[in-house]
């Protein structure tokens, strides 16, 4: 691809603001003649926690243990972090990265094959849509994207450029989910006609912060990116940004899109849902900062008459069982319950326990999760065929979609019905605009991409 300097970036994002049609940018040539021995160059996204190690799952930590995989560049718009994660990335890794804080820059270095993105919710259409007009591949963590308007662009961009691009979901490179995936196909709970996400994760009170002056080091403007502008504040900063409308997905997207894409994927549902309603508020937290709610519950309908739910509650609640979070899949014979390493059956009226496994029965042993899920978008990348992704971004479209219904379900306050097809609301208009959102110059999702 040719240079994606500052003025052209400039340039290309005024004329997008002021509709004019801009030309995609011409492609970097495939890697089909890339011999597995060649190294795979990834610049890290987004370094805090998940971009790092994060209790054995962060992307470097797990990139790092691929052979023939080198982390060349971090890139994060808080510059402040890297002093503080250099020395565990360097433990990690067992040698330097480059640093860099403007993302636009790791698109303009050629030696980059890659991006790993742990970047807030509102980043990850953009950059991945970038990456892939700059002939890069993208491992993107999950909501896929902040808006379904989006995740279908995300779509469009990967296959027009021929791009390789891998969604967090790892549930979907997980050994005991396909086994899990096999039984239902074969009717060990007969007739699923109901499937259940829930997540019980209590969230502390963030409270109430002042605004404030930009921290030296902190990019602010990069960091709210396509968000409207607002002054800088810890509480929309960093991980807090989870709590605010501009850049959050709510604890729908954030961790029930992992409960539904299970679901969606044992039942191999491959359409959306046609009616969607949702109910729930913010409780318990006069005073904060927090705008999304902190309890969610909302009922998808499909065509076929099949009911998914999804329930989400951040305060003190009981367990579901012994659990605080997986799915559940309930058939005519039975019901099942399913997370990224484990299924449990129960079988008949009286619930006779059936067929389980977990990650550790298995043979061999599967001890990670996380590495299986990069370990297969780089197999993906050798082999240029993003048909073999185990969770390839239309898949990753589709399940994020489903928490977006829900929260303009929640939004709108009413039951919404939905055509799976122009992925449109019916006879809505005011439902309709919550599939896009107002992009703030120059950081524009391209029409086309």
């Amino acid at each position: 691809m040719e240079s994606l300097d500052r003025r052209a970036f400039m340039k290309k994002s005024a004329a997008s603001a002021a509709g004019v049609m801009v030309a995609a940018p011409a492609v970097i040539p495939d890697l089909a003649a890339r011999s597995p021995n060649d190294t795979v160059n990834v610049a890290v996204v987004g370094i805090r926690s998940r971009g790092l190690t994060y209790n054995g799952g962060g992307h470097c930590l797990n990139l790092a243990k691929i052979p023939k995989v080198r982390i060349a560049k971090l890139c994060d718009v808080d510059s402040r972090l890297f002093a503080q994660v250099m020395p565990e990335f360097e433990k990690v890794a067992g040698y330097k990265a480059a640093t860099e804080t403007d993302f636009r820059r790791i698109l303009e270095d050629k030696s980059i094959d890659a991006v790993s993105l742990a970047t807030p919710d509102h980043w990850h259409a953009l950059h991945t849509i970038w990456a892939c007009q700059a002939g890069k591949d993208v491992y993107v963590e999950k909501p896929a994207s902040y808006t379904l308007d989006e995740g279908r662009k995300m779509v469009q961009a990967a296959r027009k450029y021929n791009r390789v691009v891998q969604v967090g979901t790892q549930s979907r490179s997980s050994p005991v989910v396909h086994e899990a995936a096999k039984l239902l196909r074969q009717g060990v709970l007969g007739e699923v006609y109901m499937g259940r996400g829930f997540v019980y994760r209590y969230r502390e009170n963030i409270g109430h912060k002042p605004d404030g002056p930009v921290p030296a080091g902190v990019d602010w403007d990069m960091f709210l990116g396509p968000a409207p502008y607002r002054p800088f504040n810890e509480n929309r900063f960093h991980y807090m940004w989870h709590w605010v409308w501009d850049t959050s997905t709510t604890e729908f997207g954030n961790n029930g899109t992992h409960q539904m894409d299970r679901i969606r994927m044992v039942l191999n549902k491959r359409v959306h849902p046609e009616k969607i309603h949702c109910a729930g508020g913010l409780y318990n937290r006069r005073g904060s900062d927090q705008e999304v709610p902190n309890v969610q519950s909302a009922t998808f309908e499909y065509g076929d008459g099949t009911l998914l739910e999804c329930e989400i509650r951040c305060l003190d609640t009981n367990k579901e069982g012994e659990e605080t979070e997986g799915s559940l899949l309930y058939g005519t014979e039975g019901w099942m319950y399913l997370n990224h390493n484990e299924f449990r059956t129960y079988l008949g009226r009286k619930g006779q326990p059936g067929p389980t496994m977990t990650s550790k029965t298995m043979s061999p042993p599967v001890d990670s999760l996380e590495k299986l899920h990069f370990g297969n978008w780089i197999d993906c990348i050798r082999s240029r065929r993003w048909q073999d992704l185990n969770a390839d971004i239309l898949e990753g479209h589709m399940s994020t979609a489903m928490m977006h219904l829900g929260n303009i379900a929640y939004r709108t306050g009413r039951k919404l019905q939905f055509n799976p097809n122009a992925e449109r609301f019916i006879n809505d208009e005011d439902a309709d605009t919550y599939l896009t959102r107002s992009y703030r110059p120059p950081y524009l999702i391209p029409d086309p991409v």
